[in-house]
């Protein structure tokens, strides 16, 4: 909205860096952190209010999280809150690729928030069914990633370490941006099982995603690293940056012992905007790579279940994989400080890409 006003009206002097990508996405990051720690107390407080005993808790999960009993969950609301607002305030409201990824931030909250509702008001683990919540999610996504490709106009698969080669996609594309969104949501929501697991790994992610985002969107950046160049891209590092200030502006509040979960609400959009901003970047295989941490947690989930059901027997002691090591003997905050590393690891792995071609 201000950068359109800056465009109008010829704003002088040092109001003139909002017209700047990079001016907008620091002013984004701090915008979205503001907002979300201003907000915070009170909107804990409300929900705390209105949910009572909070977010159920497994009882087959470790005893250690018994504890939590009577955390309020969606807390991804304030997180959606900060991150929106801020997005809307600094972005180019005339950039589709942003809408795009505001529709499957918005969309796979809203799918969240009704499976959160689901579980505190039936006081249930079980939530809103899987294949409703698929269904929705990919519908979400489709149109998502139709408003890209329409915009970008190119189906490509573009593979990293190599030098602008691609695999030509065409209509089959859509399905495949699609899972890449869907995946990514529900890799996300699979990692939010400790106090700020997933939070952290997220704003690394889109740390990242800011900086591929930005050299995207240049013409003589994306020339010299070799890397597919997408006109206006560079507006998705404003909307990266504004998902990192939301995420350390709820951090402070999810920091052990948590006094709000994120829960669905924001594990879903958050993922699903990661995936978005990764197939608008036309980056989808480098975000296996940077949220490997997610990968690693969905694929555990995936490899317990199929063996399960084959032997009952289980591979892991618990799925996903960091009740795994709390089983084991590991402290939370060691699986949550450890599991960091490894995704700020990743990350550094992903921004290899950009050269290494």
């Amino acid at each position: 909205m201000l950068y359109l006003l800056a465009q109008f009206f010829h704003f002088p002097g040092v109001a003139n860096l909002i017209r700047y990508q990079t001016f907008r996405a620091g002013a984004a990051l701090a915008t979205a952190l503001l907002i979300g720690l201003v907000i915070g107390p009170r909107f804990i407080d409300m929900l705390r209010m209105k949910q009572g005993k909070g977010q159920p808790i497994r009882e087959d999960g470790p005893k250690t999280h018994l504890a939590k009993r009577g955390t309020p969950t969606m807390g991804g609301l304030m997180m959606l809150i900060s991150l929106i607002g801020s997005v809307i305030l600094w972005m180019d409201l005339s950039n589709p690729l942003v809408w795009a990824c505001i529709a499957v931030t918005a969309g796979f909250g809203m799918i969240g928030f009704l499976d959160d509702y689901d579980k505190v008001t039936k006081r249930s683990t079980a939530g809103v069914s899987g294949r409703a919540r698929l269904i929705a999610e990919f519908v979400v996504a489709g149109v998502a990633s139709w408003i890209m490709v329409s915009h970008i106009g190119r189906t490509d698969l573009y593979l990293p370490f190599f030098s602008k080669l691609y695999v030509p996609l065409g209509p089959l594309y859509f399905v495949f941006s699609a899972f890449v969104i869907v995946g990514a949501g529900n890799a996300v929501n699979l990692t939010d099982g400790l106090d700020g697991l997933a939070t952290m790994p997220v704003i690394i992610a889109a740390g990242t995603f800011a900086i591929i985002a930005y050299l995207v969107g240049r013409v003589d950046y994306a020339a010299y690293l070799g890397i597919p160049h997408v006109a206006r891209a560079g507006d998705l590092a404003i909307f990266c940056a504004a998902i990192m200030g939301a995420g350390l502006a709820f951090l402070w509040f999810n920091a052990p012992p948590a006094a709000v979960f994120m829960g669905d609400t924001g594990s879903l959009a958050l993922g699903g905007a990661l995936g978005a901003i990764a197939v608008a970047s036309h980056h989808e295989i480098v975000l296996g790579i940077v949220g490997g941490l997610f990968v690693l947690e969905a694929v555990s989930v995936i490899i317990q279940v199929f063996w399960y059901k084959r032997t009952g027997k289980r591979v892991f002691r618990m799925a996903p994989i960091h009740h795994h090591f709390e089983q084991k003997g590991w402290a939370e905050p060691t699986v949550v400080i450890r599991f960091w590393i490894v995704s700020i690891i990743l990350a550094l792995i992903g921004l290899a890409t950009l050269k290494v071609r």
